[in-house]
């Protein structure tokens, strides 16, 4: 990689794990008090999974936003990048919505929209650079996951 392009990588990689870990620090002691006194479904995975999970899917996020960021400037380009943010902020929301707040109803509607728009963000990724796309697939599958145990936890309780 050319050192120009060192510092753009990087910076692509810090803005989800940024986010996500600054959603997290703010709901840590929620997840270790409220939400372990919440009735979960026989298919809810250890606290322990969900940390390397997101790592992992927020490292991913930022390679494919990387790989967009340097395109070449386009108004598809533009879209593709306002929608990366607008699902990361929905991403950002869904925590502080779940664990800070106890909306468990509005969360499932926080993460559906998060949903329709990883699925947006990822159909303008592939008009761009293919891979940039197929590189989320991890994070819309564990959304889907996220979405369904959102939705148990809220029937549950």
């Amino acid at each position: 990689m050319k050192t120009n392009k060192v510092l753009p990588f990087i910076v692509c990689l810090l803005i989800p794990l940024v986010i996500g870990g600054l959603s997290g620090f703010m709901t840590a002691n929620e997840i270790s008090g409220w939400f372990q006194t919440l009735n979960k479904p026989s298919f809810n995975p250890p606290n322990k999974i969900f940390g390397p999970v997101w790592i992992l899917l927020y490292l991913l996020m930022g390679i494919s936003l990387y790989w967009i960021w340097v395109s070449p400037v386009s108004e598809l380009r533009k879209k593709a990048l306002r929608i990366f943010a607008l699902q990361l902020f929905f991403n950002f929301c869904w925590s502080i919505l779940f664990f800070s707040f106890h909306l468990l109803f509005v969360a499932i509607l926080d993460i559906l929209l998060m949903w329709i728009f990883i699925v947006y963000m990822m159909r303008l990724f592939y008009k761009i650079k293919p891979m940039a796309a197929y590189i989320n697939i991890p994070y819309l599958l564990w959304v889907s996951f996220a979405t369904a145990l959102n939705m148990a936890i809220w029937y549950l309780n």
